[in-house]
């Protein structure tokens, strides 16, 4: 184990949205606090660091590596803006220590704009005590398809929504967003009285899993990892996702993968899916991801950069 660290997660918006960056950043903290003193900061502090983890990119990472020529800190980025623009500055600007890449593919992405950084792959993770198949669940009337998502373009739950209409159930979407009224008028024209848009506080969003039937998030491919497809599968659920090399590390078997934006393949794919025996494939999957795995990942990280 490292020696003992003062440790600040930069997250200008913990406690107020709960997005991905924000549960990596309680669940990883806690979890290092065991052994390390660590903080959570909305801004800037006058104390000093051992290692600064900046989260929300772009001028925040460049602050955070501008500083340390005064703080004599270590700077880890963590990858949650995924393969684009974003992180090309968090990678070749700031030039961090480290930069943690949350897959195989976005870390040999990385290693092309990484010329003094250390690019290391961990991924992000799920509480399985708090995803799991038992317990209490929402009002339900099967089948189910269910997605957890803000309401935006590119998590594309349109795509969805276009699906539905060759398939008998009900879609769920958890979330809230800009796109909550269009895709509202959409679910109106394309399947009337079979959907249902809700916002949950994260504490109740273990009942919407344990409440559905399967998963799907149809998001872009610069996602740049979905802690919703792993607590999903921790909760018994089988995944359909797109296509690509990212969303097969983390999904495995416990899924299908399709070309999203074709309403009939969606469908056949949901189809598909809720007629197969998955047995305890997803939540096998979900194991893999646990967030004291990944927290033991980050110890050893911190280690090998203070010995």
């Amino acid at each position: 184990m490292a020696k003992k660290l003062k440790i600040a997660f930069l997250s200008r918006f913990q406690g107020e949205v709960s997005r991905g960056v924000e549960t990596y950043v309680e669940e990883l903290s806690k979890r290092l606090a065991k052994n390390h003193d660590v903080k959570i900061l909305k801004g800037s502090s006058g104390e000093k660091y051992d290692v600064v983890i900046p989260t929300n990119g772009r001028l925040q990472s460049l602050k955070a590596g501008f500083g340390r020529l005064f703080g004599g800190y270590k700077v880890i980025i963590p990858g949650q803006a995924g393969i684009g623009r974003d992180d090309i500055w968090n990678i070749a600007i700031t030039i961090p220590d480290v930069y943690v890449a949350l897959t195989d593919f976005e870390a040999n992405w990385a290693k092309k704009w990484a010329w003094k950084t250390k690019v290391v792959k961990i991924p992000n993770g799920v509480d399985l005590s708090r995803f799991h198949p038992t317990g209490s669940h929402l009002a339900r009337l099967k089948p189910i398809i269910l997605s957890v998502g803000t309401l935006d373009w590119y998590k594309h739950h349109e795509r969805t929504i276009n699906a539905m209409e060759f398939v008998d159930g009900s879609l769920i979407i958890v979330g809230s967003g800009p796109k909550k009224n269009e895709l509202l008028a959409l679910g109106n024209k394309k399947i009337p009285g079979r959907l249902k848009i809700i916002s949950l506080e994260y504490e109740e969003i273990p009942k919407a899993y344990r409440s559905a039937d399967l998963f799907v998030l149809p998001s872009w491919d610069r996602e740049s990892f979905g802690i919703v497809y792993v607590e999903a599968m921790a909760s018994g659920l089988p995944v359909i996702a797109p296509n690509d090399l990212s969303r097969r590390e983390i999904i495995g078997d416990a899924g299908i993968f399709i070309d999203t934006s074709d309403p009939e393949v969606f469908a056949r794919a949901i189809n598909e899916a809720l007629k197969k025996d998955w047995k305890d494939l997803p939540r096998k999957q979900a194991e893999k991801f646990s967030w004291d795995f990944v927290a033991e990942k980050y110890e050893k990280l911190l280690e090998e950069l203070f010995k």
